[in-house]
């Protein structure tokens, strides 16, 4: 009877839900992020057999059995990742991380007054172009490289715009929605990976659409190891 080929226990790296970044200690800039499909793949990717280390701004339950590591804001995603990074074989970013951060947030709560407050901001770290540029660097289970994993919400040219993400970025995969999406239960998706066509996931549940991505995580790092 022929052997079935064990499959690799992958240590999944997944962010989630948006960030937080404060004005002042009670008001902050952020996005509409629940986290939903953040902890979908968490969850997919635990049920599947991996170890998963979830890096999560939402306020949501994790999922049990995953190496949860709770975070605010950018900065902090962005340490959470450098972290854990070591020992991870797939990040996975799925956190809706603000784009620009107050300049100089005040210590103190703004006090309101009868005329137009100017907020200067400043660009966030581009963690997937870092996470981009190092996925080669030695890592704890071997000594290949990672497989970095975007998100591309676009609300026009959706394909086109996450294949420059894909490319510039230098990932493995791009999984590219639309703002319909957010906060909602269900979900329609497309999967790109390099020399490869694009991937329509249907409309369906978040729980469903992540297994589908995991299963193509999975594909994906098997191909590469061959």
């Amino acid at each position: 009877m022929p052997s079935v080929a064990k499959k690799k226990k992958i240590h999944f790296l997944i962010t989630a839900g948006g960030t937080r970044e404060y004005i002042d200690p009670v008001r902050f800039i952020s996005n509409a992020s629940s986290g939903k499909m953040g902890y979908a793949l968490a969850q997919a990717a635990k049920a599947a057999g991996h170890n998963v280390t979830l890096i999560s701004a939402s306020q949501m339950q994790p999922p049990v059995g995953v190496e949860f590591v709770a975070v605010d804001s950018a900065v902090q995603v962005f340490g959470a990742v450098k972290r854990f990074f070591p020992k991870s074989d797939c990040l996975v970013m799925a956190a809706a991380v603000t784009d620009y951060t107050p300049a100089k947030p005040h210590k103190t709560k703004i006090k309101k007054k009868n005329q137009q407050l100017i907020l200067k901001l400043k660009p966030t770290a581009d963690i997937l172009r870092w996470a981009g540029k190092n996925k080669s660097e030695r890592r704890a289970t071997s000594d290949g490289p990672r497989f970095i994993v975007g998100f591309a919400l676009e609300d026009k040219n959706l394909r086109s715009n996450a294949q420059k993400k894909l490319a510039a970025k230098e990932l493995d995969m791009i999984i590219a929605n639309s703002p319909e999406s957010i906060g909602a239960d269900r979900t329609t998706v497309q999967i790109k990976t390099p020399g490869h066509r694009w991937l329509k996931v249907p409309e369906a549940e978040k729980s469903t659409v992540a297994r589908r991505i995991i299963k193509a995580i999975e594909a994906n790092i098997a191909r590469m190891n061959r």
